[in-house]
């Protein structure tokens, strides 16, 4: 059987990020999540990607 306990990464999240945001900003972020089915990390870090990008 397996355990429930936290899965290995190929990628470990070693950095922790702290941010403060107004309730717009946190509204749209909670929306992002809902349509995509991901966490806020994972959104939080798709927009840093984007950041990249540009």
């Amino acid at each position: 059987m397996k355990s429930m306990g936290k899965q290995k990464s190929d990628n470990p999240k070693s950095e922790q990020l702290t941010v403060r945001v107004d309730k717009e900003h946190l509204e749209i972020l909670k929306e992002y999540c809902e349509k995509e089915n991901v966490q806020k990390a994972e959104a939080i870090r798709r927009g840093i990607r984007k950041l990249k990008e540009s």
